[in-house]
């Protein structure tokens, strides 16, 4: 059988030091859910580069680096956007294919319009 030669961690962590590997990452795990997105943001924080050097480019402390993108973390868009910045990335929002798309309004769109009146009458 054949030796392992290295850590699959750091190969990961090289890996991800690429932004265009980065970018791949992020998207999968944001498709998966918010608590992987969070974790894969971390992953992406740690391989760049030190954290610490990450969060000044940011604008953030080191530590509320490490609590917004800990398992309980819960970032702003303002704190994820200027993380996202300083790593060379950026978030974008597409239209989903219409097959995706669930039919109808939403029922808190309904509500909201069906008790709209005209006050000009």
């Amino acid at each position: 059988m054949p030796k392992r030669t290295g850590d699959y961690n750091a190969w990961r962590l090289e890996k991800l030091a690429d932004p265009v590997n980065a970018a791949h990452y992020l998207n999968a795990a944001l498709e998966d859910s918010p608590d992987i997105f969070l974790d894969a943001c971390a992953d992406v924080i740690r391989a760049r580069e030190q954290v610490s050097k990450v969060a000044r480019r940011a604008g953030v402390t080191r530590e509320s680096l490490y609590r917004s993108f800990s398992a309980s973390g819960n970032p702003t868009l303002n704190t994820l956007h200027s993380v996202l910045n300083a790593l060379q990335l950026q978030l974008k929002i597409e239209a989903r294919p219409k097959a995706s798309i669930s039919r109808g309004t939403p029922r808190s769109a309904r509500a909201a319009t069906s008790h709209r009146t005209d006050k000009r009458a």
